[in-house]
């Protein structure tokens, strides 16, 4: 299978394990990415609040690359880039299209959020066949963040108040994906710069709620959550006068993980918060 692949900014820098991790799983799945030729940045995560018009037609010169490409689908890993990817085409499509300088191809690829392309039953079958190390014992809180699945009329999710694409993969992997209220409450996202005091506290309320839940780790799609989520886990727990310890995996990593794909450890090494102790105790991963 070929599919067109749209990774975006981040995955080219600071979110590299995410970018290996998806590059690994599909190589052992038989999925070929082709990049966008000369892709650019979408506009996430300012650019629409500063100048509007730069970010529709910044995503959709993208989106006209892609339409030049013979696939019919399209691989979008960053839910930020997924939104501003679906919003230019939404806009473009309607009735305020002609306010733009530029314009939308007829033959669009399908965009897909990376998560929800992993969750389709084809994909969930094909994932399936390849499990050699299922994810047993290993109970994880999904959380999915603003932006795969809101708005719905522009991402035309039909689950966003509670999505179950993710929820679905590690199901599929043999793992367990506990319930809980906080899926697609915000981790603060680039607030973490101007304003850490109010990702404490949001993103404090998820790892509260993910341990009150039974959760051993929290799974994500988004670079940016992973990123708040991971990283300040010691300086959160001790403004909340607690102990944070919980491991924050890509769903992607999970994949690499049941279907033995080389470079996991390369891809979990760039956490912050300890990855590996959690696995180890659960046989997922050897002690070397």
């Amino acid at each position: 299978m070929k599919v067109t692949y749209y990774p975006g900014c981040s995955l080219e820098g600071t979110a590299k394990d995410y970018a290996e991790s998806i590059i690994g799983i599909c190589s052992s799945l038989d999925i070929e990415l082709e990049e966008v030729p000369d892709w650019n940045c979408c506009g996430a995560t300012a650019a629409h609040s500063i100048d509007h018009r730069a970010s529709i037609e910044l995503a959709v010169r993208t989106l006209n690359l892609a339409a030049q490409m013979p696939y019919q689908d399209m691989l979008v890993p960053c839910p930020m880039c997924f939104n501003r990817l679906k919003t230019a085409a939404f806009v473009l499509e309607g009735d305020y299209k002609d306010r733009y300088d530029i314009k939308l191809e007829a033959s669009l690829p399908k965009i897909w959020d990376l998560a929800n392309f992993f969750a389709t039953k084809e994909m969930l079958e094909v994932v399936a066949k390849h499990v050699q190390k299922p994810l047993v014992g290993l109970k994880v809180a999904c959380y999915y963040g603003c932006m795969a699945n809101r708005p719905p009329e522009i991402t035309e999710a039909t689950d966003f108040e509670d999505p179950q694409s993710m929820d679905r993969i590690i199901q599929n992997l043999g793992g367990t994906a506990v319930p809980w209220p906080y899926k697609t409450d915000c981790c603060g996202a680039s607030q973490v710069l101007s304003r850490p005091d109010i990702v404490s506290k949001l993103v404090g309320k998820l790892y509260d709620m993910a341990q009150r839940v039974g959760a051993q780790a929290i799974v994500v799609s988004c670079q940016m959550c992973q990123a708040n989520l991971d990283m300040y886990q010691g300086k959160i727990g001790a403004e909340w006068g607690r102990r944070f310890s919980l491991p924050v995996y890509y769903f992607s990593e999970l994949i690499g993980i049941a279907i033995d794909v080389k470079g996991v450890k390369k891809w979990l090494s760039r956490h912050i918060t300890d990855p590996f102790s959690l696995l180890r105790g659960l046989d997922l991963m050897n002690r070397r």
